[in-house]
């Protein structure tokens, strides 16, 4: 008997090491940035609609792997006079730096649920290392729709300086303290429903086209 359960349990235990990847949900990934504004108040932007994929086993957190990227014309203030000056050549240029990304060069465990996440972060043209402090929220089964799951929060503090940004610093914090929540799904069960969410799309699309076309073909009621 115990001979028998033996290649179950191997199976089992390869099973339960083996990493899986994820696709970064852009619905549910986002980040917001502080700074401080002549120390009388801290403003805040947001970037969302990220893309990337992260790898993970929770058996070996160290083999992790992160690569995101941030479209920066989604950086929003909330003050359009100030979102048109950080779309500029004066901060981010975005029309020849419509991205930002981050790839991971080293994964260390902390506490029961932390990871210190150091990668390359590229703001316009200088790549330098940053390092995310990440909590884990849960890895698991999405039960809306039924794939495996994982979530996480992070900071991290960079000096906008360091990437050519440092206009108005002093007066303006040089620092730049950054919160993120993220949440991956499944990748290739990810790419599937994506598939099929796009033909429902295409479907209700052509349907409703074909509706309209039929209605005005229609010859109006004679008195």
């Amino acid at each position: 008997m115990l001979l028998r359960l033996v290649p179950a349990l191997l199976v089992l235990a390869s099973a339960s090491s083996q990493a899986t990847t994820y696709t970064f949900e852009a619905n549910h990934t986002q980040g917001v940035m502080r700074w401080s504004h002549l120390g009388f108040s801290n403003p805040s932007a947001t970037f969302s609609r990220v893309e990337g994929t992260l790898t993970y086993d929770a058996a070996n957190p160290r083999a992790a792997t992160v690569t995101a990227t941030i479209p920066m014309a989604n950086l929003s203030t909330g003050v359009p006079d100030l979102d048109d000056d950080f779309h500029s050549h004066v901060f981010f240029d975005l029309a020849h730096f419509p991205t930002a990304t981050f790839k991971s060069t080293k994964v260390e465990p902390g506490a029961a649920g932390h990871l210190e996440v150091t990668g390359d972060l590229t703001i316009r043209d200088k790549t330098l290392p940053v390092t995310l402090h990440a909590k884990l929220n849960a890895i698991g089964v999405n039960p809306r729709n039924n794939l495996p799951t994982i979530g996480f929060a992070a900071t991290a503090e960079l000096k906008r300086s360091d990437f050519g940004l440092g206009r108005f610093v002093p007066q303006v914090s040089d620092q730049i303290d950054i919160e993120i929540t993220a949440e991956g799904a499944e990748a290739k069960g990810y790419a599937e429903l994506l598939r099929k969410q796009a033909e429902e799309e295409a479907r209700d699309t052509q349907g409703t086209a074909a509706k309209a076309a039929t209605q005005n073909a229609t010859p109006p009621a004679k008195n």
